[in-house]
Protein backbone atom coordinates (compact mmCIF):
# COMPACT_ATOMS: atom_id res chain seq x y z
CA UNK A 1 0.00 0.00 0.00
CA UNK A 2 1.64 3.05 -0.98
CA UNK A 3 2.50 5.77 2.17
CA UNK A 4 0.13 8.62 2.41
CA UNK A 5 1.95 11.49 1.01
CA UNK A 6 2.26 14.18 3.49
CA UNK A 7 -0.53 17.16 3.81
CA UNK A 8 1.58 20.49 2.19
CA UNK A 9 1.81 23.06 5.42
CA UNK A 10 0.24 25.43 3.52
CA UNK A 11 -2.75 23.57 2.88
CA UNK A 12 -3.10 22.97 6.84
CA UNK A 13 -5.30 25.42 9.30
CA UNK A 14 -3.48 28.14 11.12
CA UNK A 15 -4.40 26.15 14.36
CA UNK A 16 -2.79 22.73 13.17
CA UNK A 17 0.29 25.00 12.18
CA UNK A 18 0.52 26.37 15.77
CA UNK A 19 0.21 22.86 17.34
CA UNK A 20 2.99 21.13 15.26
CA UNK A 21 5.47 24.24 16.55
CA UNK A 22 4.40 23.90 19.78
CA UNK A 23 4.84 20.65 19.39
CA UNK A 24 8.73 20.97 17.97
CA UNK A 25 9.68 23.53 20.63
CA UNK A 26 8.94 21.34 23.38
CA UNK A 27 10.66 18.48 22.38
CA UNK A 28 13.81 20.57 21.37
CA UNK A 29 13.40 22.16 25.12
CA UNK A 30 13.47 18.78 26.64
CA UNK A 31 16.56 17.30 24.34
CA UNK A 32 18.74 20.41 25.57
CA UNK A 33 17.24 19.99 29.54
CA UNK A 34 18.63 16.28 29.34
CA UNK A 35 21.92 17.14 27.54
CA UNK A 36 22.10 20.00 30.21
CA UNK A 37 20.92 17.87 33.31
CA UNK A 38 24.12 14.97 31.83
CA UNK A 39 26.99 17.38 31.89
CA UNK A 40 28.47 17.92 35.71
CA UNK A 41 28.11 21.21 37.47
CA UNK A 42 31.22 23.35 37.02
CA UNK A 43 33.13 23.51 40.44
CA UNK A 44 33.47 26.92 42.03
CA UNK A 45 37.00 28.00 41.80
CA UNK A 46 39.31 29.39 44.92
CA UNK A 47 41.03 32.86 44.21
CA UNK A 48 43.20 33.14 46.82
CA UNK A 49 43.44 32.07 50.55
CA UNK A 50 44.79 34.08 53.34
CA UNK A 51 45.69 33.20 56.63
CA UNK A 52 46.01 36.54 59.67
CA UNK A 53 47.28 35.37 63.19
CA UNK A 54 46.78 37.33 66.27
CA UNK A 55 45.97 36.81 69.75
CA UNK A 56 42.55 38.16 69.66
CA UNK A 57 41.86 35.36 66.66
CA UNK A 58 42.72 33.71 63.86
CA UNK A 59 41.00 33.82 60.14
CA UNK A 60 41.17 32.76 57.35
CA UNK A 61 39.44 33.79 54.06
CA UNK A 62 38.89 31.56 50.90
CA UNK A 63 37.94 33.98 48.02
CA UNK A 64 36.25 32.55 45.35
CA UNK A 65 34.08 33.39 42.31
CA UNK A 66 30.79 32.12 43.55
CA UNK A 67 28.83 31.72 46.87
CA UNK A 68 30.42 28.27 49.07
CA UNK A 69 27.77 26.22 51.04
CA UNK A 70 30.07 24.95 54.04
CA UNK A 71 29.59 22.71 56.98
CA UNK A 72 31.84 22.59 59.82
CA UNK A 73 31.95 20.33 63.25
CA UNK A 74 34.86 20.12 66.35
CA UNK A 75 36.46 16.92 66.80
CA UNK A 76 38.10 16.32 70.32
CA UNK A 77 40.93 14.23 71.78
CA UNK A 78 43.16 16.43 69.82
CA UNK A 79 41.02 19.72 69.29
CA UNK A 80 40.32 19.40 65.15
CA UNK A 81 38.23 21.21 63.30
CA UNK A 82 36.97 20.15 60.23
CA UNK A 83 34.91 22.02 57.43
CA UNK A 84 33.26 20.05 54.69
CA UNK A 85 33.00 22.55 51.50
CA UNK A 86 30.81 21.94 48.69
CA UNK A 87 30.31 22.49 45.12
CA UNK A 88 34.30 22.82 45.03
CA UNK A 89 37.19 20.74 43.80
CA UNK A 90 40.64 20.80 45.20
CA UNK A 91 43.21 23.47 42.72
CA UNK A 92 46.58 24.31 43.54
CA UNK A 93 45.56 27.86 45.03
CA UNK A 94 43.69 26.02 47.71
CA UNK A 95 46.80 23.77 48.69
CA UNK A 96 48.77 26.74 48.98
CA UNK A 97 46.72 26.87 52.31
CA UNK A 98 48.93 23.98 54.11
CA UNK A 99 52.13 26.64 53.70
CA UNK A 100 50.06 29.86 54.99
CA UNK A 101 49.91 28.32 58.33
CA UNK A 102 52.34 30.30 60.78
CA UNK A 103 54.15 27.90 63.92
CA UNK A 104 53.57 31.15 66.01
CA UNK A 105 49.46 30.83 65.35
CA UNK A 106 48.33 30.94 68.42
CA UNK A 107 45.35 28.47 67.44
CA UNK A 108 46.26 26.75 64.63
CA UNK A 109 48.95 23.95 64.23
CA UNK A 110 48.88 22.81 60.78
CA UNK A 111 45.51 22.25 57.86
CA UNK A 112 45.12 19.60 56.09
CA UNK A 113 43.54 19.93 52.55
CA UNK A 114 41.84 17.14 50.40
CA UNK A 115 38.52 15.93 47.90
CA UNK A 116 36.61 14.11 50.69
CA UNK A 117 34.30 13.09 47.79
CA UNK A 118 32.77 14.89 44.70
CA UNK A 119 32.51 18.20 44.50
CA UNK A 120 33.24 18.51 48.73
CA UNK A 121 36.71 19.79 49.65
CA UNK A 122 37.51 18.93 53.18
CA UNK A 123 40.07 21.36 55.67
CA UNK A 124 40.96 19.44 58.93
CA UNK A 125 42.33 22.70 61.25
CA UNK A 126 44.77 20.37 64.08
CA UNK A 127 44.32 23.05 66.93
CA UNK A 128 46.32 24.09 69.77
CA UNK A 129 43.63 24.96 71.96
CA UNK A 130 40.25 24.61 72.31
CA UNK A 131 38.19 27.18 70.26
CA UNK A 132 34.39 28.56 69.21
CA UNK A 133 34.56 28.63 65.50
CA UNK A 134 32.65 31.46 63.56
CA UNK A 135 31.82 30.31 59.48
CA UNK A 136 30.30 32.41 57.57
CA UNK A 137 30.12 34.17 54.30
CA UNK A 138 30.32 37.52 52.52
CA UNK A 139 29.29 39.18 49.47
CA UNK A 140 31.82 41.17 47.15
CA UNK A 141 32.81 44.39 47.91
CA UNK A 142 35.58 46.63 46.55
CA UNK A 143 38.07 44.28 44.98
CA UNK A 144 37.36 41.18 46.67
CA UNK A 145 34.98 38.47 45.13
CA UNK A 146 33.12 36.10 47.56
CA UNK A 147 34.96 35.37 50.61
CA UNK A 148 34.29 32.25 52.72
CA UNK A 149 35.24 33.02 56.42
CA UNK A 150 36.39 31.12 59.70
CA UNK A 151 37.79 32.78 62.50
CA UNK A 152 39.10 30.99 65.41
CA UNK A 153 38.11 32.43 68.27
CA UNK A 154 39.04 31.16 71.92
CA UNK A 155 36.65 29.57 74.14
CA UNK A 156 36.93 32.18 76.63
CA UNK A 157 37.29 36.16 75.61
CA UNK A 158 40.84 38.12 76.16
CA UNK A 159 40.07 40.34 79.00
CA UNK A 160 42.03 43.40 77.98
CA UNK A 161 43.45 44.21 81.30
CA UNK A 162 44.48 40.58 81.60
CA UNK A 163 45.98 40.79 78.73
CA UNK A 164 47.96 44.13 79.13
CA UNK A 165 48.91 42.76 83.00
CA UNK A 166 49.91 39.64 81.14
CA UNK A 167 52.54 42.31 79.19
CA UNK A 168 53.56 44.36 82.01
CA UNK A 169 51.60 47.39 80.59
CA UNK A 170 48.75 47.33 83.71
CA UNK A 171 50.16 46.48 87.70
CA UNK A 172 48.28 43.44 88.81
CA UNK A 173 47.90 45.49 92.73
CA UNK A 174 47.32 48.83 90.57
CA UNK A 175 50.81 50.10 90.76
CA UNK A 176 51.88 52.36 87.69
CA UNK A 177 54.87 50.37 85.65
CA UNK A 178 58.04 51.62 86.08
CA UNK A 179 57.43 53.38 89.34
CA UNK A 180 57.17 51.37 92.54
CA UNK A 181 56.64 48.45 90.72
CA UNK A 182 59.50 47.19 88.51
CA UNK A 183 60.09 49.11 85.58
CA UNK A 184 59.27 47.20 81.96
CA UNK A 185 61.40 46.76 78.51
CA UNK A 186 60.51 49.91 76.59
CA UNK A 187 58.76 49.49 73.43
CA UNK A 188 60.90 49.22 70.23
CA UNK A 189 60.19 51.70 67.60
CA UNK A 190 59.00 50.54 64.14
CA UNK A 191 62.25 50.01 61.92
CA UNK A 192 62.41 52.23 58.33
CA UNK A 193 61.13 48.70 56.03
CA UNK A 194 57.59 49.12 55.07
CA UNK A 195 55.52 46.21 53.98
CA UNK A 196 55.43 45.33 50.55
CA UNK A 197 52.40 45.42 48.41
CA UNK A 198 52.29 42.40 46.68
CA UNK A 199 54.58 40.35 49.40
CA UNK A 200 52.72 38.38 52.93
CA UNK A 201 52.79 41.37 56.02
CA UNK A 202 55.93 39.07 57.36
CA UNK A 203 57.83 40.30 54.16
CA UNK A 204 59.55 43.56 54.18
CA UNK A 205 61.86 45.74 51.90
CA UNK A 206 63.98 47.87 53.13
CA UNK A 207 64.07 51.59 53.04
CA UNK A 208 67.36 53.27 52.34
CA UNK A 209 66.19 56.42 51.35
CA UNK A 210 64.42 56.76 55.16
CA UNK A 211 67.60 57.22 57.51
CA UNK A 212 65.84 55.43 61.41
CA UNK A 213 65.08 57.36 64.06
CA UNK A 214 66.94 56.96 67.02
CA UNK A 215 64.54 56.36 70.09
CA UNK A 216 63.37 59.53 71.29
CA UNK A 217 65.52 60.30 74.57
CA UNK A 218 63.84 60.53 78.10
CA UNK A 219 63.16 63.48 79.63
CA UNK A 220 65.70 64.48 82.11
CA UNK A 221 62.99 66.09 84.49
CA UNK A 222 59.65 64.16 84.44
CA UNK A 223 56.23 66.40 84.36
CA UNK A 224 55.04 66.59 87.45
CA UNK A 225 51.90 64.24 88.09
CA UNK A 226 48.35 65.63 88.32
CA UNK A 227 47.73 67.75 91.45
CA UNK A 228 45.95 65.66 94.59
CA UNK A 229 42.72 66.52 95.29
CA UNK A 230 41.96 66.99 98.96
CA UNK A 231 41.49 63.82 100.76
CA UNK A 232 42.89 61.62 97.73
CA UNK A 233 46.03 59.93 98.29
CA UNK A 234 46.82 58.41 95.53
CA UNK A 235 47.94 59.22 92.37
CA UNK A 236 45.52 59.23 89.23
CA UNK A 237 46.38 57.15 86.45
CA UNK A 238 45.27 57.97 82.76
CA UNK A 239 44.56 55.50 80.41
CA UNK A 240 44.10 56.34 76.49
CA UNK A 241 42.85 53.84 73.70
CA UNK A 242 44.70 53.86 70.87
CA UNK A 243 42.69 52.74 67.68
CA UNK A 244 45.14 52.05 64.36
CA UNK A 245 42.36 51.77 61.80
CA UNK A 246 41.84 48.90 59.43
CA UNK A 247 43.59 45.83 59.27
CA UNK A 248 43.90 42.42 57.87
CA UNK A 249 41.10 42.21 55.26
CA UNK A 250 41.10 45.58 55.09
CA UNK A 251 43.75 47.66 53.44
CA UNK A 252 42.90 50.94 53.90
CA UNK A 253 43.67 53.61 51.01
CA UNK A 254 46.36 52.53 49.08
CA UNK A 255 49.44 55.38 48.06
CA UNK A 256 50.73 55.63 44.67
CA UNK A 257 53.36 53.53 45.92
CA UNK A 258 51.54 50.79 46.86
CA UNK A 259 51.80 51.80 50.58
CA UNK A 260 49.22 50.59 52.78
CA UNK A 261 47.25 52.36 55.46
CA UNK A 262 47.09 50.32 57.71
CA UNK A 263 50.69 49.39 57.64
CA UNK A 264 51.58 53.36 57.91
CA UNK A 265 48.88 53.79 61.41
CA UNK A 266 49.88 50.76 63.02
CA UNK A 267 54.02 52.07 63.15
CA UNK A 268 52.47 55.85 64.28
CA UNK A 269 49.99 53.98 66.60
CA UNK A 270 53.44 52.32 68.11
CA UNK A 271 55.40 54.77 68.05
CA UNK A 272 52.66 57.37 70.03
CA UNK A 273 52.33 54.15 73.13
CA UNK A 274 56.05 54.75 72.95
CA UNK A 275 55.46 58.53 73.94
CA UNK A 276 52.41 57.94 75.97
CA UNK A 277 53.96 55.54 78.30
CA UNK A 278 56.98 57.91 78.71
CA UNK A 279 54.80 59.89 81.13
CA UNK A 280 53.92 58.69 84.08
CA UNK A 281 50.88 57.96 85.08
CA UNK A 282 49.82 57.38 81.67
CA UNK A 283 49.05 53.82 80.08
CA UNK A 284 48.33 53.11 76.23
CA UNK A 285 45.71 50.10 75.19
CA UNK A 286 46.07 49.29 71.57
CA UNK A 287 42.88 48.15 69.87
CA UNK A 288 45.07 45.98 67.28
CA UNK A 289 48.90 45.35 67.67
CA UNK A 290 49.01 43.55 64.31
CA UNK A 291 47.92 42.96 60.80
CA UNK A 292 44.17 41.64 62.01
CA UNK A 293 40.81 43.37 61.23
CA UNK A 294 38.82 44.51 64.43
CA UNK A 295 35.16 45.73 63.55
CA UNK A 296 34.13 49.28 64.07
CA UNK A 297 32.19 48.42 67.60
CA UNK A 298 34.74 45.84 68.91
CA UNK A 299 37.24 49.01 69.04
CA UNK A 300 34.91 51.02 71.06
CA UNK A 301 34.03 48.02 73.24
CA UNK A 302 37.94 47.26 73.91
CA UNK A 303 38.35 50.66 74.92
CA UNK A 304 34.87 50.95 77.60
CA UNK A 305 36.56 47.12 78.97
CA UNK A 306 39.62 49.31 79.97
CA UNK A 307 37.55 51.71 81.38
CA UNK A 308 39.47 54.32 78.85
CA UNK A 309 39.92 58.37 79.55
CA UNK A 310 40.34 58.76 75.78
CA UNK A 311 39.78 57.29 72.48
CA UNK A 312 42.37 58.15 69.44
CA UNK A 313 41.79 56.49 66.11
CA UNK A 314 44.85 56.78 63.68
CA UNK A 315 43.87 57.06 60.46
CA UNK A 316 45.97 58.38 56.71
CA UNK A 317 43.20 58.08 54.48
CA UNK A 318 42.55 59.09 50.99
CA UNK A 319 40.48 61.04 48.51
CA UNK A 320 39.08 61.31 44.42
CA UNK A 321 41.33 64.09 43.94
CA UNK A 322 45.38 63.39 44.21
CA UNK A 323 46.02 66.95 45.05
CA UNK A 324 44.31 67.05 48.72
CA UNK A 325 46.26 67.34 51.64
CA UNK A 326 46.78 68.19 55.03
CA UNK A 327 46.15 66.46 58.80
CA UNK A 328 42.55 66.73 59.83
CA UNK A 329 40.90 65.64 63.23
CA UNK A 330 37.76 64.70 63.01
CA UNK A 331 34.97 64.09 66.32
CA UNK A 332 31.22 62.67 66.14
CA UNK A 333 28.51 64.96 65.00
CA UNK A 334 24.88 64.88 66.19
CA UNK A 335 23.24 66.90 63.54
CA UNK A 336 25.07 65.74 60.97
CA UNK A 337 28.44 66.57 59.10
CA UNK A 338 30.58 69.68 59.42
CA UNK A 339 31.12 69.48 55.87
CA UNK A 340 30.56 67.37 52.34
CA UNK A 341 34.11 66.00 52.80
CA UNK A 342 33.45 64.75 56.29
CA UNK A 343 30.21 63.08 55.54
CA UNK A 344 31.83 61.73 52.17
CA UNK A 345 34.73 60.50 54.64
CA UNK A 346 32.66 59.24 57.39
CA UNK A 347 30.83 56.83 55.33
CA UNK A 348 33.80 55.58 53.57
CA UNK A 349 35.49 54.65 56.93
CA UNK A 350 32.11 53.11 57.96
CA UNK A 351 32.27 50.72 55.25
CA UNK A 352 35.05 49.20 56.95
CA UNK A 353 33.39 46.44 58.73
CA UNK A 354 31.94 45.23 54.75
CA UNK A 355 35.76 45.37 53.52
CA UNK A 356 37.56 43.77 56.91
CA UNK A 357 34.72 40.88 56.89
CA UNK A 358 32.78 41.49 59.84
CA UNK A 359 30.42 38.60 60.87
CA UNK A 360 27.06 40.44 61.16
CA UNK A 361 25.23 37.64 62.78
CA UNK A 362 27.56 37.76 65.73
CA UNK A 363 26.90 41.46 66.23
CA UNK A 364 25.89 41.91 70.05
CA UNK A 365 22.99 43.57 69.81
CA UNK A 366 23.43 45.32 73.36
CA UNK A 367 26.37 46.81 72.58
CA UNK A 368 24.74 47.98 69.18
CA UNK A 369 22.15 50.06 71.08
CA UNK A 370 24.94 51.54 73.39
CA UNK A 371 26.90 53.05 70.57
CA UNK A 372 24.39 54.06 68.77
CA UNK A 373 22.69 56.35 71.40
CA UNK A 374 23.58 59.51 70.43
CA UNK A 375 23.02 60.94 73.71
CA UNK A 376 26.44 62.14 73.89
CA UNK A 377 26.75 66.20 74.15
CA UNK A 378 29.12 65.85 76.87
CA UNK A 379 31.46 63.15 75.38
CA UNK A 380 31.18 65.30 72.43
CA UNK A 381 32.08 68.44 74.04
CA UNK A 382 35.05 66.54 75.69
CA UNK A 383 36.18 65.45 72.28
CA UNK A 384 36.15 69.02 70.99
CA UNK A 385 38.12 69.97 73.41
CA UNK A 386 40.93 67.56 73.09
CA UNK A 387 40.01 67.37 69.28
CA UNK A 388 41.18 71.32 69.32
CA UNK A 389 43.81 70.52 71.37
CA UNK A 390 45.53 68.01 69.21
CA UNK A 391 44.91 69.67 66.21
CA UNK A 392 46.99 72.77 67.38
CA UNK A 393 49.86 70.51 68.03
CA UNK A 394 49.78 69.13 64.72
CA UNK A 395 49.74 72.25 62.82
CA UNK A 396 52.89 73.29 64.38
CA UNK A 397 54.68 70.12 62.25
CA UNK A 398 52.56 70.12 59.50
CA UNK A 399 49.94 71.59 57.04
CA UNK A 400 46.58 71.43 58.08
CA UNK A 401 43.54 70.42 55.50
CA UNK A 402 41.47 72.23 57.91
CA UNK A 403 42.10 74.95 60.33
CA UNK A 404 38.95 73.41 63.07
CA UNK A 405 38.06 70.37 64.09
CA UNK A 406 35.48 68.59 61.75
CA UNK A 407 32.55 66.49 63.02
CA UNK A 408 30.93 63.71 61.04
CA UNK A 409 28.76 60.39 61.80
CA UNK A 410 32.16 57.88 62.44
CA UNK A 411 30.93 54.66 64.02
CA UNK A 412 34.68 54.35 65.66
CA UNK A 413 33.62 57.42 67.94
CA UNK A 414 30.03 56.71 69.05
CA UNK A 415 31.27 55.84 72.50
CA UNK A 416 29.16 58.01 75.21
CA UNK A 417 30.91 57.55 77.67
CA UNK A 418 34.94 58.72 76.25
CA UNK A 419 35.75 61.20 74.94
CA UNK A 420 36.84 60.70 70.98
CA UNK A 421 38.55 61.90 68.25
CA UNK A 422 40.03 60.78 64.93
CA UNK A 423 43.31 61.46 63.61
CA UNK A 424 43.90 61.62 59.48
CA UNK A 425 47.67 62.23 59.87
CA UNK A 426 47.80 63.05 56.10
CA UNK A 427 46.31 62.04 52.61
CA UNK A 428 48.13 58.64 51.32
CA UNK A 429 46.56 59.77 47.91
CA UNK A 430 48.11 63.02 47.46
CA UNK A 431 52.33 61.12 46.38
CA UNK A 432 54.05 63.89 48.09
CA UNK A 433 51.88 63.27 51.71
CA UNK A 434 52.75 59.55 51.13
CA UNK A 435 56.47 59.96 51.05
CA UNK A 436 56.52 61.85 54.50
CA UNK A 437 53.92 59.09 55.64
CA UNK A 438 56.30 56.63 54.75
CA UNK A 439 59.37 58.71 56.32
CA UNK A 440 59.77 57.84 60.20
CA UNK A 441 61.03 61.46 60.97
CA UNK A 442 57.33 62.27 59.85
CA UNK A 443 55.78 59.71 62.07
CA UNK A 444 57.96 60.77 64.66
CA UNK A 445 56.87 64.39 64.81
CA UNK A 446 53.20 63.60 64.54
CA UNK A 447 53.37 61.24 67.31
CA UNK A 448 54.87 63.59 69.31
CA UNK A 449 52.32 66.05 68.24
CA UNK A 450 49.49 64.09 68.99
CA UNK A 451 50.91 63.63 73.05
CA UNK A 452 51.47 66.91 73.50
CA UNK A 453 47.80 67.77 72.28
CA UNK A 454 46.98 65.11 74.60
CA UNK A 455 48.74 66.18 77.65
CA UNK A 456 47.69 69.81 77.07
CA UNK A 457 43.96 68.62 77.29
CA UNK A 458 44.07 66.65 80.31
CA UNK A 459 45.94 69.64 81.85
CA UNK A 460 43.26 71.72 81.71
CA UNK A 461 40.72 69.26 82.01
CA UNK A 462 41.33 66.75 84.88
CA UNK A 463 39.58 64.00 84.28
CA UNK A 464 37.00 62.42 87.47
CA UNK A 465 37.93 60.13 89.94
CA UNK A 466 37.20 56.56 89.32
CA UNK A 467 37.65 53.59 91.26
CA UNK A 468 41.13 53.08 88.74
CA UNK A 469 43.32 54.69 91.13
CA UNK A 470 46.58 53.97 92.28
Amino acid sequence: MPATPPIPADTLSADTRARRRRTVLKAGGTLLLSVFASLPARAAQILAVRVWPAEDYTRVTLENDSDLKATHFIVKDPERLVVDIEGLELNPTLKTLVAKIQSNDPYIQQVRVGQNRPNVVRLVFDLKAEIKPQVFTLPPVGVYKHRLIFDLYPTQEIDPIAAMIEKGEWAKDGTPVGQEAAPRPALPLPDNKIAAPDLPPSQTLPRPDIAAVPEPKKAEKPEPAEPKRPGQKLTRMLTIALDPGHGGEDPGAIGAKGSREKDIVLAIAKRLKFKIEEHPNMRVMLTRDGDFFVPLPQRVEKARKVDADLFVSIHADAFVQPSARGASVFVLSEKGASSSAARWLANKENTADLIGGANTKAADKHLASVLFDLSTTAQINDSMKVGKAVLTEIGGIAKLHKGSVEQAGFVVLKAPDIPSILVETAFISNPEEEARLLDNGYQDQIAEAIVKGIRRYFAKNPPLAKNRLT
